[in-house]
């Protein structure tokens, strides 16, 4: 039976984003191939998150050492070989994440395995895969297959790609496996978490963000915009000219070199809709986009648009939204 494997990726005991994405499109193309999906869940005392994740795929290959508690490459790169070694999956998925980028590479190349990596798309095709990358600069994707040359291939899938579907629960059972670590070799350890400054809210946590963009000016032009997000209940977030002009912080941006957020409701204003931005936050639930330029990108990805000058529609919007409210 072909089986197509995802790495789960956890953090002090709760499971990323991404491995949920990852395993809506995983199952996805288990399910195109007639194949099955399992889940390698490294980690110490993480039985929880395998009883999480059990029904989501037909199985979890759970292996505990007190050496995986903390992430660390060389540990991972060393029972990830063995685990897909022995188990030969047809497609390895991973996400593109600090930690993914940090030893998919080496895991390829101790493998012989051809890597793909910030894949955008990921379709079975033939007796391979064929995925999607952006390159120059996101201004085009490209569309590339893997060559017909193993039983096994290796992907690293940007964070936010793939929306988490929910299905069918599966029959999955939780199979635990020897870890394979020794202490001999190992150069690097764990020392501590260093939480990055958030400022004094966390945009990724806020369920209606107000962002804006270089359309608004000037920095004199912000406080208008954080009366509406006030108005509303929301946080303020920006594109990256905001932060690069210094006008907000680095904790507010949106996008590529920002946060990935998914707030129930993102209202973009004086945001053109550059892809590095539309990457960080197109997994909102309702998008409301308020620029001058009919023509701005940001209108293709919004449910809701409004063309019109930024300075003249804003304080209506929130004096009306203040009415209402009485």
């Amino acid at each position: 039976m072909k089986e197509i494997m995802i790495v789960a990726e956890h953090r002090r005991g709760e499971l990323r984003d991404v491995t949920w994405e990852l395993i809506s499109k995983g199952r996805q193309l288990s399910e195109a191939i007639q194949g099955e999906l399992s889940v390698a869940l490294l980690g110490k005392g993480v039985t929880s998150l395998a009883e999480a994740l059990k029904f989501k795929a037909n199985r979890v290959l759970l292996i505990e050492d007190d050496r995986l508690e903390y992430y660390n490459s060389e540990t991972y790169e060393r029972v990830l070989t063995q685990l897909i070694t022995e188990r030969k999956p047809v497609l390895t998925m991973i996400g593109h994440t600090a930690t993914g980028m940090d030893f998919a590479p080496g895991l390829a190349a101790h493998l012989k395995l051809p890597l793909a990596t910030d894949c955008i798309g990921i379709d079975a095709k033939e007796d391979t895969f064929s995925v999607i990358r952006q390159i120059y600069g996101g201004k085009i994707n490209a569309a590339v297959s893997f060559l017909k040359k193993g039983p096994s291939y290796m992907v690293t899938v940007r964070a936010g790609a793939f929306p988490f579907v929910e299905k069918e629960p599966l029959p999955g059972e939780v199979i635990s496996i020897p870890s394979p670590l020794t202490d001999e070799g190992l150069a690097r350890r764990f020392l501590q978490y260093v939480e990055a400054a958030t400022g004094e809210v966390d945009i990724t946590q806020a369920d209606i963000l107000v962002a804006v963009g270089r359309g608004i000016k000037d920095a004199d032009s912000i406080p208008m915009v954080k009366e509406l997000a006030d108005t509303i209940g929301g946080v303020l977030a920006c594109s990256r000219p905001v932060v690069d002009k210094k006008w907000l912080p680095k904790g507010c941006q949106v996008g590529t070199s920002g946060k990935t957020v998914k707030p129930k409701v993102y209202i973009a204003i004086g945001i053109s809709g550059a892809f590095q931005h539309v990457a960080g936050m197109k997994g909102s639930g309702t998008i409301i986009a308020i620029n001058k330029d009919p023509k701005a990108p940001i209108f293709s990805v919004a449910q809701y648009g409004i063309v019109a000058d930024l300075f003249k529609i804003v304080p209506v919007i929130k004096d009306k939204i203040k009415e209402l409210k009485k």
